[in-house]
């Protein structure tokens, strides 16, 4: 055998050792637990073929606990770039065979790598999350590893998007990097989050706690609201990640893709006349106006399953990606609380920093009162939303559909805060309150019979429960029929679509926290 020949065959030796991770036995043993593993994951992430990998052969250098003694290729991580839909991104996965996919300085630096190039490249960062968390055997420099990579988290956000799946464990320090990027992803039954796990919580607090209960993809998708969707299985999360990224754009500096649509632009949808009740008080649920006048009927809903009195998510108008928020009348009247207002806030600064047009439907009849909110801080967490939506640049229009009472009306991007198109339906009620309430208020010395108050209450919406007196000020700028929603939406996005804003020039806002 030729030199050349030898050289060759120990280019093909090392690059077989790398792609066998932890091994057939383990590789097995992950596989029967209903995970993929991580090269196969990037091969359903990615366009097929497109996938280059850097730092194949990266091993740790790690001298303490016998550790030199085992130096697999790639020390547990892939890393590299390939393409969703032709769009260059970047990618790293845990390997869990090996070495329980724990971090190491050597593949912290593999990380750091891709996120520097995706800076310079301006392209996306999608993180296969599985692992055991710091390498322990390293100490302090597993840790430095960590803390590098979340300073690069914070200076990439808000410049290009960072997409986070969680396909297998995520505990101690290893869940603040997912925590700070725009998107979580997490898969039922085999994915979880927490900072400490059941057997330390059990010795602090004698609670006992199963980690499904404590971090799994259900608790954090319904209770915490730390992730942002949630799958069945490894193959459907990795799907919906490539379908969020056809909402978006690959940076600040660049718009979400336009894909073409042949649904009209000017199509009417009859059912919209009677889908809001006559009656105030009645629920309807605000999805059917959003799937009614989307493209396609299609929308792709973000945070589904918590804080459910709002619904945000992406759909097109007329080819044209669009955030939504949405009170949402069937779930708590739609009223505001706490975690309705955080979990708008975020989703309206992530359109704003990635340039993506953001239509609010307004059925809303307050804040949630009693003292769980009070104490909670609903103050400074409905400041949140209010902060968002008046500090967002991007084209800005709102629909209040029906009610918009107090101080919700002005948190929901009503024309004061820099909405650029409001419409109402003629079913719109904007007040500081209700008819009762204010009726109880404004005439309680009067107010000797219930016919009385009946009276009160019936000039009240006479003159308040309807769009006409905010439309006479100009805070209404159409009144419209609701069959026609798509087609004013539309209209009223092109028209904004060159809108050019900048807010007065500081260091950053002190967002209330």
């Amino acid at each position: 055998m030729s030199n050349l020949e030898e050289k060759f065959q120990l280019f093909e030796e090392k690059n077989k050792a790398a792609e066998i991770g932890g091994g057939e036995e383990r590789i097995k043993k992950h596989h029967a637990a209903g995970k993929k593993t991580a090269r196969e994951r990037i091969h359903i992430l990615l366009d097929e073929g497109t996938f280059v990998e850097i730092d194949r052969l990266v091993k740790h250098h790690n001298h303490d606990f016998n550790m030199f003694e085992n130096r697999p290729a790639g020390d547990g991580f892939v890393t590299g770039y390939g393409k969703i839909d032709g769009r260059l991104v970047y990618v790293f996965a845990q390997d869990f065979t090996v070495f329980g996919g724990s971090l190491s300085r050597s593949n912290a630096d593999k990380i750091i790598k891709i996120q520097d190039l995706a800076m310079k490249m301006g392209a996306p960062v999608i993180g296969l999350n599985d692992s055991g968390g710091a390498r322990i055997q390293e100490g302090v420099r597993s840790l430095a590893g960590y803390a590098d990579i979340f300073h690069r988290n914070v200076m990439a956000s808000g410049v290009i998007p960072q997409i986070s799946a969680m396909m297998g464990p995520s505990a101690g320090g290893a869940v603040y990097s997912p925590a700070l990027t725009d998107f979580i992803f997490m898969v039922k039954n085999t994915s979880y989050m927490f900072v400490t796990g059941p057997e330390v919580i059990k010795s602090v607090t004698h609670e006992d706690v199963t980690k499904e209960e404590l971090g799994g993809a259900v608790t954090h998708n319904s209770k915490s609201g730390v992730a942002h969707f949630m799958s069945d299985n490894d193959e459907q999360v990795l799907m919906m990640i490539r379908e969020l990224f056809s909402f978006i754009p690959s940076n600040n500096m660049e718009d979400p893709p336009e894909i073409p649509t042949t649904d009209p632009i000017d199509r009417e949808d009859e059912k919209l006349q009677e889908l809001v009740p006559v009656d105030p008080n009645k629920p309807y649920d605000i999805k059917e106006i959003i799937n009614s006048v989307a493209d396609n009927n299609y929308f792709y809903e973000v945070m589904p399953h918590y804080a459910q009195n709002i619904v945000i998510g992406f759909i097109r108008l007329g080819g044209r990606s669009v955030g939504i928020v949405a009170n949402q009348p069937a779930m708590l009247a739609g009223v505001l609380d706490i975690n309705a207002s955080v979990k708008a806030a975020r989703f309206v600064r992530f359109c704003d920093a990635f340039n993506i047009p953001i239509v609010t439907f307004e059925d809303v009849p307050g804040f949630l009162p009693g003292t769980v909110q009070e104490y909670g801080g609903i103050i400074k967490h409905g400041a949140k939303l209010l902060y968002a939506f008046s500090e967002a640049t991007v084209p800005k229009i709102t629909l209040i559909t029906r009610k918009a009472y107090g101080g919700a009306y002005c948190v929901m991007s009503s024309k004061h805060i820099g909405a650029d198109v409001n419409f109402a339906y003629p079913t719109a009620e904007i007040a500081v309150m209700g008819p009762e309430g204010a009726v109880n208020i404004l005439f309680k010395n009067k107010i000797e019979k219930e016919e009385d108050k009946q009276v009160y209450v019936d000039d009240y919406k006479k003159n308040f429960a309807n769009p006409y007196r905010a439309a006479t000020f100009g805070y209404i700028d159409e009144i419209i029929l609701p069959k026609d929603t798509r087609k004013k939406l539309i209209q009223a996005l092109e028209m904004t679509q060159n809108k050019s804003l900048s807010n007065p020039a500081k260091k950053h806002g002190n967002i209330p926290l």
